[in-house]
């Protein structure tokens, strides 16, 4: 075998395993952040029990933004 032929299959093998471990890294990741993402909003509390941070709209109120001193 040439020096190029040895450095051709070298250069082959080492795409393929580098293409196998990528799509392996790739698929666990999104699973991962999936199932991530699926325990963090499977909290979420509804309903008319619900307790928490809940927004309050008069506290939040801009009525104030159109008086004239």
């Amino acid at each position: 075998m040439t020096p190029a032929e040895q450095a051709q299959k070298q250069a082959e093998q080492a795409m393929d395993g580098f293409i196998f471990w990528s799509k392996k890294v790739s698929i666990w990741s999104a699973f991962f952040l999936c199932v991530v993402v699926f325990a963090c909003n499977s909290g979420v509390e509804t309903g008319v029990n619900k307790t928490g941070s809940q927004y309050n709209g008069e506290q939040y109120a801009p009525m104030n933004l159109n008086v004239k001193d």
